[in-house]
């Protein structure tokens, strides 16, 4: 069974700092593309960062360029996002998602696998 477990969510205060993980299982991703995606209340889901197969390659949503990192660890099957500065505008779900392509994909509805998501809060 193929999963994608997210962690590393959790309540912080402006300006602080998160790192949340992704850890896939029941098949290897280290030759899909993978991305962090958010979605608010009331809100679309929205890319926020993407990262291709080697890690060579990354995308970040104007948002959040600057403040967070998108990383893998192919060897461990683990996407991770350092987030840094946080906004209470960053408050939202976070999913990660794979995507069995080489290159970045921007747009959630070309991703095939999906985390369940983790709650991020930022207070003010």
């Amino acid at each position: 069974q193929v999963q994608l477990v997210e962690s590393g969510g959790g309540l912080v205060q402006a300006g602080g700092s998160l790192r949340l993980a992704c850890v896939a299982s029941g098949r290897s991703f280290d030759t899909d593309s993978m991305g962090w995606f958010r979605q608010a209340p009331g809100k679309q889901r929205e890319i926020v960062a993407a990262i291709d197969w080697r890690g060579k390659s990354t995308h970040y949503s104007p948002t959040v360029k600057g403040r967070f990192t998108i990383s893998r660890d192919n060897a461990e099957n683990t996407l991770y996002l350092q987030m840094n500065v946080l906004k209470p505008e960053d408050t939202a779900v976070y999913y990660c998602a794979a995507t069995t392509t080489y290159t970045i994909r921007i747009l959630p509805t070309l991703y095939e696998f999906w985390g369940q998501g983790t709650q991020v809060t930022v207070s003010s």
